[in-house]
């Protein structure tokens, strides 16, 4: 699955939500009519003040009724998320669209998250350093999160300065990472 964006706190009293942007096209992905996948294993959060009764399970697809832009943040109702409560319950779930429904990027510097989870990563000279396991989206860059064949995890930034190759047919990444950057 390929997350597009992550469910925020609810906006007014009729359902919308705040959606935490994680695609380049957010007008074709929160599309009226759109159907998005939930991360699987999707637990809500209880309502404040909730009592008896039954809990919302978070539903394996969401429709997108309607969407628009309020002070440079994403509002999205979904088709039967009529009120706060239930809006609530969706807070930080993560939502997504399949991996196979999504178009390679055309500029070929430029990847998916779910093309490089699994790759091995090796350094120029062919040392394994281990294998991505997911990719960050910080402010500043993405990051490989490279998990080691001890256990460990380490961030790399991913930029051509230290990731200068990626082949996606060999099913590598090179990376040339500065003196301690792995030992962090």
């Amino acid at each position: 699955m390929l997350i597009v964006g992550r469910i925020g706190k609810p906006h007014g009293i009729r359902g919308e939500v705040t959606v935490e942007v994680r695609t380049d096209e957010p007008d074709a992905r929160f599309a009226p009519g759109a159907v998005l996948r939930t991360e699987p294993g999707a637990t809500p959060r209880p309502p404040a003040g909730s009592g008896p009764g039954v809990p919302y399970r978070v539903p394996a697809e969401l429709v997108v009724e309607s969407v628009r832009w309020h002070q440079g943040r994403l509002l999205v109702a979904f088709e039967g998320v009529l009120d706060r409560d239930v809006a609530e319950a969706l807070r930080g779930t993560l939502v997504g669209v399949e991996s196979s429904e999504v178009a390679p990027p055309e500029d070929p510097e430029e990847f998916h998250d779910h093309q490089l989870v699994g790759l091995s990563v090796v350094t120029p000279t062919g040392e394994r350093l281990g294998e991505v396991a997911r990719i960050d989206h910080a402010p500043a860059s993405d990051l490989l999160v490279l998990r080691r064949p001890e256990g460990k995890t380490a961030l790399i930034p991913f930029v051509k300065a230290i990731v200068p190759q990626v082949d996606l047919a060999g099913g590598r990444v090179v990376v040339d990472p500065p003196g301690g950057l792995l030992d962090l």
